[in-house]
């Protein structure tokens, strides 16, 4: 596994004020940079020339190969921005409730809900996307184009497959690129997170062996993890926070759970 140490989070909302993740002594003693981007105008699910901008001058100095809380869902599409940053062909695998592959109805605009669409078009190193958790409808009304470069888990398949099924189908990845991990934890059950969006049924314990397969197996460029809820309205923040604490802890090479 070859991964970078950097931690980084980008503060949109103001949500991970109120976790408590990355306040461990340990933890506080890494290097931790924050991205201040709160109130940026043309940000929310949407990203605009101008607001993409910004972020990219304050991600000038940071690599790719990290781990990195991007906040909401509202903001998946901040993964794209990351990938475009990296320099070697690569696969990239994400966990997600949605396919995140509809193009905005308005051209010229970045959105969470179309980033891997655009990471496809426009990312001439990306070899292929490993897509797991959103149901098989919304799959089948995918772009075709983009259904050929796209290896895909179901929610359905998920619900019947043996826990040692899917845990070989992570172990038998093909390792002829390195590959970028996202994870959305509205893939996960409301047991194990609250987010902004609908949300899966797979739970935090799974979410986490799959990811530290992936990290033992793989070599990792880099990580990100999005899927916060509205600081304004959330019972369970609790929740996203020690969703966040395991899989920050697997990323350092802890054991999970």
């Amino acid at each position: 596994m070859t991964k970078k140490e950097d931690i980084i989070i980008m503060n949109f909302s103001g949500i991970y004020r109120q976790q408590q993740f990355w306040r461990t002594g340990e933890i506080q003693r890494q290097n931790i940079s924050w991205v201040e981007v709160q109130e940026l105008t043309g940000s929310n699910c949407y990203c605009d020339e101008e607001a993409a901008k910004v972020l990219k001058e304050k991600l000038k100095k940071f690599s790719a190969e990290g781990m990195h809380f991007i906040d909401s869902g509202n903001y998946h599409y901040m993964s794209r921005i990351w990938l475009e940053k990296l320099e070697t062909p690569f696969r990239l695998v994400v966990f997600d409730n949605h396919t995140d592959m509809q193009l905005p109805a308005f051209g010229g605009l970045l959105s969470c809900g179309g980033w891997i669409a655009a990471s496809l078009e426009e990312l001439p190193l990306l070899e292929k996307v490993i897509l797991i958790g959103p149901d098989q409808e919304a799959f089948d009304q995918t772009e075709p184009v983009f259904r050929q470069k796209v290896q895909y888990l179901s929610r359905e398949k998920l619900r019947i497959m043996t826990p040692e099924e899917k845990r070989a189908f992570f172990e038998k990845m093909e390792m002829d690129y390195p590959m970028y991990i996202s994870v959305d934890k509205d893939v996960l059950c409301k047991d194990d997170a609250s987010t902004t969006w609908s949300q899966g049924d797979m739970t935090l314990e799974e979410l986490c062996q799959f990811v530290e397969i992936l990290l033992d197996k793989q070599q990792i460029l880099g990580m990100d993890v999005c899927g916060e809820c509205d600081p304004d309205a959330c019972d369970g923040n609790h929740l996203n926070d020690r969703a966040n604490q395991e899989l920050l802890r697997i990323w350092k090479g802890d054991k999970s759970l």
